[in-house]
């Protein structure tokens, strides 16, 4: 079995309960590795939403880094991988991202997996957005990266904050084509 890294980075924005399901997601199942990036503001942020912490994240991963680590294997366009997701998405990440400022870790690897024609998905998680962040957002989209707002449906009926997380989380696994059991989809009326 081929087994494919992804990359998932956690920035400094609220929504850690998307983050978690994600990597908990990830972490499930045997053909994917998970490698976790934290920004220092993520870490801060995990502590405030989420009764998971850095260190338990960071056991569900196959490797972590953090946003200061420039040398780590995402940072390159050599290091194959299979998508990355950067959830949530701070608006200062989104603009660095879309304007192409590798500053850290997190900015770099997006770059490359732009560059090297990998799949990328951004979870922005703000609101209401300004006309700066929306011209990111496009800008982003432009260079081939999924904008997939933290709106959660409502249609599965959530009775609670991780059906709420899981549908999110389901939908950026999508994106990347990794099959999951997470949520509820539509249903199919035929």
């Amino acid at each position: 079995m081929t087994v494919k890294r992804i990359v998932l980075a956690l920035t400094g924005a609220s929504g850690m309960p998307y983050a978690v399901a994600l990597a908990r997601a990830i972490a499930s199942d045997p053909s994917c590795e998970l490698h976790l990036i934290l920004s220092d503001a993520a870490i801060k942020v995990l502590e405030l939403e989420s009764e998971v912490t850095a260190a338990q994240l960071k056991a569900l991963a196959h490797a972590a880094y953090t946003q200061h680590d420039v040398a780590a294997g995402p940072a390159s366009g050599s290091w194959r991988h299979a998508g990355m997701i950067v959830c949530p998405c701070s608006m200062a990440s989104l603009a660095a991202i879309a304007n192409g400022l590798g500053s850290n870790l997190i900015h770099r690897a997006a770059d490359v997996t732009l560059k090297e024609g990998r799949k990328l998905v951004l979870v922005p998680r703000e609101t209401p957005f300004n006309e700066i962040h929306l011209r990111n957002m496009l800008a982003a989209k432009q260079a081939g990266a999924s904008i997939l707002a933290a709106c959660p449906g409502f249609y599965g009926r959530p009775e609670t904050i991780d059906d709420l997380a899981d549908f999110i989380a389901a939908r950026a696994l999508d994106l990347l084509d990794i099959p999951h059991a997470l949520g509820k989809r539509w249903k199919d009326d035929k």
